[in-house]
């Protein structure tokens, strides 16, 4: 860094907003981990066995240990072969379940059929996803086929032939460069008649499926090499020069199709699912309603919370402007070395809430096992505010972000935003779903759905709302600020699968309608699209939120059962859409012909 700047930088640092540490006790009543008496963590033992289990656990746990196996045996993602055996096995396991006494299978085991029968459908429909796209990444990755067969005979134990597999390598090697050239012919004004018209989400994913054939690819080759003097002999040089042009292949894509530039972060391109994708992934997840729909529900949503925003701004002597008060609250932030006691001091805040008012159940070991860490700035492009589950991982400039990053850093995670979403993602939220997750119905993992767990989550920043827990205008502002997010997360993320929304609209819509800086706006759409999330994820969040609102009104409201027992018995059922959770709660035994119809919001939204 240069000299000359430090002094202002100190100077514009040291004026920063600080907490005061160490002023009050920030464990609120709670013990240091290590003074707890370790008696204090082993339960009821009693009452877990009293619990018991769901008599369709074992049939779970086998689908999942052997569908396994079946990726072991064929592990090259997308492929011919494995796309096909998947498809016997997925029909096989149909057939058995069908067959099965239903009659005879209580509440739980009934959910349990349902929600196996559902993930089966969906993985026959995500193979028909599969099938198309590989399809159309075909042209670019011609080759693909012809290597995935080196690996899958490795499978099946057979000697390779070392010139037999050579000429394998450099006849891909010689595709892969026909395909280059036809791709490069169609970067031109006028496209040759054997052009390949480039398309930078079907580049996208043949840049991936290059990663994932490449690894294979290694595999394959170590395995023989050196162990098999005559594969090595013939066939190391050739390998050597294909994964060099597959590389080489991959940075094409990325720089030329894409549009990544070299020292850049990676363009938000996404990948759309369309309508039908949509329809078969909301299936899954028991949600009776279109995407239009739930766009209408969102702009609901978002209405109530623009109504909030101005009684803030209000309050604050802004008249109607909320921005001015979304400003004000972004510039109250800590001092740096401050952010990891205030985060610790909010998460003990909100256990010293719930549990003096007795909302659920809050074991001694789920308060003392969770911990921190600190986000790389790296991370921080994409994940620019904290995130959490076993532990929570703070979102905060460190000393080698640019000063701009570092201002930016401090205004994304002020006081008031970490207070709205420090409970969310420790307790009495993803940790404690977590801590529940290993230690109640474990084998409903296969049925994980963000409506059950974001939407866990965000009920609790619903209802501590509703209890008085955010009192002072900002803090309000805090939680308005993310409860608007979710709300324009299912309506910029939905438009975006159906092809309405380029991700640059989603972004501008983030920053106007949410108040986002333009930093944040771009790194949530890059999580969103560029990530591994799956396409309703940002839509699960305050969907689920509203499913589960709607059913602790149909419940708790309505005296039919406790509070504490409504959100005890809610986590200790695993992860499951909301629908049947519903089912579960109620006692309900569900018919054999039982359909997703649970019109959460009314019939029309």
């Amino acid at each position: 860094m240069n000299t000359r700047v430090r002094p202002l930088l100190f100077l514009c640092l040291a004026s920063l907003p600080s907490a005061p540490i160490g002023a009050a006790d920030f464990r609120h009543g709670q013990p240091a981990q290590s003074q707890r008496p370790a008696a204090d963590y082993v339960p009821d033992l009693a009452a877990i066995v009293r619990e018991g289990s769901s008599e369709m656990r074992g049939v779970v746990e086998r689908y999942v240990a052997d569908r396994g196996g079946l990726l072991v045996m064929h592990p090259v993602a997308g492929s011919p072969l494995q796309l096909r055996r998947l498809r016997e096995f997925y029909a096989a396991w149909q057939g058995k379940l069908d067959a099965m006494d239903y009659d005879k299978l209580g509440v739980e085991g009934r959910i349990d059929w349902h929600l196996l029968q559902t993930e089966l459908k969906f993985q026959l429909g995500l193979l028909d996803r599969q099938q198309k796209r590989m399809a159309g990444m075909a042209p670019l990755l011609p080759f693909f086929a012809q290597l995935a067969a080196l690996q899958e005979q490795r499978r099946e134990y057979a000697r390779p032939d070392g010139k037999a597999s050579a000429a394998a390598l450099a006849d891909a090697r010689a595709q892969l460069e026909a395909a280059r050239k036809a791709l490069e012919a169609g970067l031109g004004d006028k496209p040759a008649e054997n052009a390949i018209k480039p398309d930078k989400i079907v580049a996208l994913r043949a840049i991936n499926q290059i990663a994932a054939i490449g690894k294979q690819l290694a595999d394959w080759f170590k395995h023989y090499d050196t162990y098999d003097p005559e594969f090595g002999w013939w066939t190391r040089e050739p390998y050597k020069r294909l994964t060099g042009a597959l590389d080489d292949h991959a940075k094409f894509l990325r720089e030329k199709i894409v549009g990544a530039k070299p020292g850049e972060d990676e363009p938000i391109v996404g990948d759309p699912i369309g309508a039908d994708g949509l329809a078969l992934d909301l299936q899954r997840e028991m949600i009776p309603y279109t995407p239009e729909q739930l766009i209408a529900v969102a702009e609901k949503e978002f209405a109530w919370c623009e109504a909030e925003w101005r009684k803030v701004a209000q309050e604050l002597g802004y008249g109607d402007d909320w921005k001015k008060a979304l400003e004000k609250m972004k510039e109250d932030h800590v001092a740096p070395g401050d952010q990891p006691e205030m985060i610790a001091d909010l998460a003990y805040e909100a256990v010293d809430f719930i549990t003096k008012r007795d909302l659920i159940t809050v074991p001694p070991h789920m308060i003392d096992d969770w911990f921190m860490t600190m986000m790389s700035p790296e991370r921080q492009k994409v994940s620019p505010f904290f995130l959490g589950g076993d532990r929570i991982i703070v979102s905060f400039p460190t000393d080698s972000m640019d000063h701009k990053d570092k201002l930016d850093s401090l205004r994304a995670n002020n006081r008031h935003v970490c207070r709205a979403t420090v409970f969310h993602e420790l307790i009495p939220g993803h940790h404690m779903q977590g801590w529940y997750e290993r230690r109640a119905n474990p084998h409903r993992e296969l049925f994980d759905t963000p409506f059950w767990v974001e939407g866990w989550a965000l009920w609790w920043e619903f209802h501590l709302w509703d209890l008085g827990f955010q009192q002072k205008p900002l803090n309000r502002a805090g939680a308005l600020f993310w409860r608007s997010h979710r709300a324009a997360r299912i309506i910029f993320s939905l438009n975006f699968h159906l092809g309405r929304w380029t991700p640059q609209q989603c972004i501008d819509f983030l920053v106007d309608r949410v108040g986002h800086d333009r930093h944040t706006a771009t790194g949530e759409v890059r999580r969103s699209f560029n990530g591994d999330y799956s396409p309703l994820y940002q839509v699960g969040y305050m969907m689920g939120a509203i499913q589960i609102r709607a059913l602790y009104a149909e419940l708790v409201k309505s005296g039919r059962m406790g509070e504490k027992e409504f959100h005890d018995t809610f986590m200790k059922g695993g992860k499951m859409p909301i629908e049947m959770v519903r089912a579960r709660l109620s006692g309900t035994k569900l018919p054999r012909d039982h359909r997703s119809s649970w019109k959460f919001v009314g019939d029309h939204p």
